[in-house]
């Protein structure tokens, strides 16, 4: 599976973005799909993650409310709306799509990563 983000760039606080997360390779509708995000000397952190089409969807707290994670499978793309953007949300955002149809908050429970796209939010 080849994961291709995009979407990433400058905002201003307050303001929104819409993260796209181009798959191919294999059906995209049997994966459970999550978004990651990291900034420079810390961990990977988990923001959003959905299980296979039509399943559940799971946030950190910090996104919770202002961030929605959604799917089109007639276009292999999952979606991260990320509205009320804050300061503390810029990072490198990464898709990543997993073999578990449950999908998981942890980093280790997918298989297959596209190579992120920044969002800067100016304070």
């Amino acid at each position: 599976v080849q994961l291709q983000a995009s979407g990433g760039g400058l905002v201003q606080a307050g303001g929104s973005l819409r993260l796209s997360c181009a798959a191919s390779g294999r059906t995209f509708s049997s994966f459970a799909m999550g978004w990651f995000r990291q900034t420079p000397g810390k961990e990977r952190e988990f923001v959003a993650a959905e299980r296979w089409s039509g399943g559940s969807t799971d946030y950190a707290d910090s996104v919770q409310g202002r961030f929605t994670i959604s799917r089109d499978n007639t276009k292999n793309t999952l979606y991260l709306q990320m509205n009320s953007l804050k300061h503390e949300d810029t990072a490198v955002y990464y898709c990543a799509a997993s073999l578990s149809p449950y999908g998981s908050t942890r980093g280790t429970g997918y298989n297959y990563w596209g190579q992120g796209t920044l969002v800067t939010v100016s304070s």
